[in-house]
C-alpha cells in the first residue's frame, strides 16, 4: 500500500519560513519522481516544484523562495518555504510519479498554509 504523508503545515506571518515534509512508504523512493504541488481555494491545483535523481524545477512564483530536496535513506522529499507570501496560501499536496512506460502517480493527503498576519 502506498503512503505518501506530509507534515510541516501551519499558520506563519509574512516573511517567515515552514519546511514541509513528506514521508514515503510502499514505493521504490529513490527512483520516482517527486513534487510540491498546491491549491489554493478556488484555484486549479498548481506544481510548485519537483525532483528527480539529478534536477530540480520549480514554479517561477517561487523560485528564489523555496527549495526542494530529498533524502532517499528516509524515503521523504523535503519542501523549504522562505519568504513566504499571502499568495503562498494554498493547501500543499505531495505527488510521486513513477518512471517509465507506464506511469503510476500517488498523492498525499496534503497540509494547510496560511500565511497571514
Amino acid at each position: 500500500q502506498v503512503q505518501l504523508v506530509e507534515s510541516g503545515g501551519g499558520l506563519v506571518q509574512p516573511g517567515g519560513s515552514l519546511r514541509l515534509s513528506c514521508a514515503a512508504s510502499g514505493i521504490m523512493f529513490s527512483i520516482y519522481a517527486m513534487g510540491w504541488y498546491r491549491q489554493a481555494p478556488g484555484k486549479q491545483r498548481e506544481l510548485v516544484a519537483a525532483i528527480t535523481s539529478g534536477s530540480t524545477n520549480y514554479a517561477d512564483s517561487v523560485k528564489g523562495r523555496f527549495t526542494i530536496s530529498r533524502d532517499n535513506a528516509k524515503n521523504t522529499v523535503y519542501l523549504q518555504m522562505n519568504n513566504l507570501k499571502p499568495d503562498d496560501t494554498a493547501v500543499y499536496y505531495c505527488n510521486a510519479r513513477s518512471p517509465g512506460l507506464t506511469t503510476y502517480i500517488y498523492w498525499g493527503q496534503g497540509t494547510q498554509v496560511t500565511v497571514s498576519s
